[in-house]
């Protein structure tokens, strides 16, 4: 794989300096065209006393009132469109699990930066025109397919556009199609390694280097246990529909946090309850704004992702901010017995301790308390049906969860293959508490 170094070296290795002058001629240009063309959002603003006059540059970016998923809604369809319809070439649109769908349009332009911005992550992996890039991502109207296929495409590899599902399709796709780079969710890929040794082959009967994985949290012992499943290196990719779909951000070669592709998105860190900046290297709410999209250019959207940003040098040579892996959200953050509970902390202990990334959190109350049970498949390897070796088991994980928790658990070993599958985003939790509140 690779003799490229860089999609787009003057971009992506731009100086700082020159970064921040090009990031500030080009949020002044796209608040002007959103405060113009967006009735909503001019509202908005002239409430708050704000014109284009006064948005000159970084420098200004706090005056700019913030965008949340409620004024998504809202708006509900095309309300927060910032070019006539004419002009948009493609919709897309995330699933709606809490209210009605999120509807994002595209111009001609915008889709040519979104290819040119998941081509940046294939070549920063190491991938080129002579790669086979396996797209296991959903298509339709989620992102994921389309985001990654645009930019393998773009980069001249050949692309197989299997979308997510048909497991057994997608195993002999890897021995006949001979692949190079599989995309799609963790869990997916995680389930694909454990298809791939439950058919009996080994990963010398594929010819996978690199997985570009998305769409959900995981954590680096996912990661480790997916790139020794799979015989890859495992790659993380963020995006979120509203912003632009994959892409927003992506890892390198270095595995050391995903670069934002600051020529089009600005991102900072919010205290989530005060709403003020954080310095870079604080831990907080995620907020992007788009500088170059015209269709659907969001400002100061907040993501509700927790993450860290750094400007340390990377030994990529891009000089793009890195972001963490989202730490978690300020929204399916869970709250138990009035301790902040993440799902990723889970994932964490249960595979430093031998066990897969098949879990479910169930939580309730009773009598005014909360519940809360994890059930966690049990691996092959350590199946038993001798009830005291498995209450052995569920009790030095419900120790090994407190450690790290502070709060207690209950732990229910369950037979392996018991838990749902995921060909999608996986579904982790279950809060019944929200039907009785």
């Amino acid at each position: 794989m690779g003799r490229l170094k860089y999609y787009q070296e003057e971009l992506e290795c731009m100086p700082e300096a020159e970064l921040k002058k090009l990031q500030s001629e080009r949020l002044a240009e796209n608040f002007r065209h959103v405060y113009e063309n967006v009735e909503f959002y001019r509202k908005r603003c002239q409430e708050a006393g704000i014109t284009p006059d006064d948005i000159k540059g970084l420098e200004d970016l706090d005056k700019i009132p913030f965008t949340c998923k409620d004024d998504l809604r809202q708006t509900y369809p095309y309300g927060l469109f910032a070019v006539p319809r004419k002009d948009v070439v493609r919709i897309h649109a995330s699933s709606g699990t809490t209210g009605k769908p999120i509807v994002v349009g595209y111009t001609k332009e915008d889709l040519d930066i979104w290819d040119d911005c998941t081509a940046r992550q294939l070549v920063a992996i190491g991938a080129d025109e002579n790669d086979v890039v396996q797209v296991a991502y959903g298509y339709g109207m989620f992102t994921g397919g389309f985001g990654i296929h645009g930019g393998a495409t773009k980069l001249g590899c050949q692309v197989i556009p299997i979308s997510s599902g048909n497991t057994a399709r997608q195993l002999t796709f890897f021995k006949d199609l001979q692949p190079t780079v599989l995309c799609c969710t963790p869990s997916y890929a995680a389930y694909l390694g454990e298809a791939l040794a439950e058919q009996g082959l080994t990963t010398s009967d594929i010819n996978l280097k690199a997985g570009i994985f998305g769409a959900e949290p995981w954590t680096e012992e996912m990661r480790r246990d997916i790139e020794k499943s799979l015989g890859i290196k495992a790659y993380d990719i963020y995006g979120l529909t509203e912003v632009m779909g994959p892409g927003v951000a992506y890892e390198c070669s270095q595995q050391a946090g995903m670069h934002v592709n600051e020529d089009h998105f600005i991102v900072e860190t919010i205290d989530p309850e005060t709403g003020k900046r954080l310095p870079e290297g604080s831990k907080g709410e995620l907020v992007f704004t788009a500088i170059t999209k015209k269709a659907f250019p969001l400002m100061r959207f907040r993501t509700k992702d927790i993450g860290v940003l750094t400007r340390e040098k990377c030994k990529c040579g891009r000089t793009f901010v890195r972001m963490t892996k989202p730490m978690g959200r300020t929204d399916d953050m869970l709250i138990i017995r009035g301790v902040n509970v993440f799902p990723s902390q889970i994932e964490g202990v249960l595979l430093q301790n031998g066990y897969q990334a098949n879990y479910q959190i169930i939580v309730g109350r009773e009598n005014n308390t909360d519940t809360f049970e994890i059930k966690v498949e049990m691996v092959p390897e350590k199946f038993s049906d001798v009830i005291s070796e498995i209450e052995k088991e569920e009790k030095k994980l419900q120790s090994a969860l407190l450690s790290v928790l502070q709060i207690k658990a209950k732990v229910t070993l369950v037979p392996p293959k018991t838990i749902t599958r995921s060909e999608g985003k996986a579904k982790r939790v279950i809060d019944t508490r929200k039907l009785h509140d």
